[in-house]
């Protein structure tokens, strides 16, 4: 689970974002990134559905936030998903509400610093150790 797509246009599955760069590297993928991620019965999406990290201002940001968690609620009820990554501190809160709107409480949470040029060694140091603990998908034959 991420914030929002990024302001500047680049995007995940267009594989030319800084976090699936960041995510290909700490996941040590030497091959086609996108369909390992989705053979292991993983995709991203995000708590907002449009940019919000052009907004400087924190309580605008978590305004913006606030107003996603309805929308991701109904989303993860649809997806049941095993278990959740947030993939930064910050909308840990609003992860957990939507979560909990989306009786998915037992489901475990995990949680990491979003990949910024300064978080990039404890992002790929917490999301190797969170690889390690989610269920894992068996690819369809």
């Amino acid at each position: 689970m991420a914030d929002s797509p990024p302001y500047n246009g680049t995007f995940f599955y267009r594989r030319d974002s800084l976090l699936y760069r960041q995510m290909r590297e700490a996941l040590a993928s030497k091959g086609d990134f996108l369909q390992e991620f989705k053979e292991k019965g993983v995709f991203l999406d995000d708590l907002v559905l449009y940019p919000i990290n052009q907004f400087k201002d924190l309580n605008e940001r978590n305004g913006h936030r606030r107003k996603g968690v309805l929308s991701l609620a109904q989303r993860m009820a649809d997806y049941r998903p095993g278990a959740v990554v947030a993939l930064m501190c910050a909308i840990e809160p609003m992860v957990v509400d939507a979560m909990r709107d989306a009786d998915l409480s037992h489901v475990p949470l995990y949680v990491t610093p979003f990949p910024r040029p300064e978080h990039q060694k404890r992002f790929k140091e917490k999301l190797t150790e969170i690889v390690q603990k989610l269920p894992v998908t068996k690819p369809a034959d």
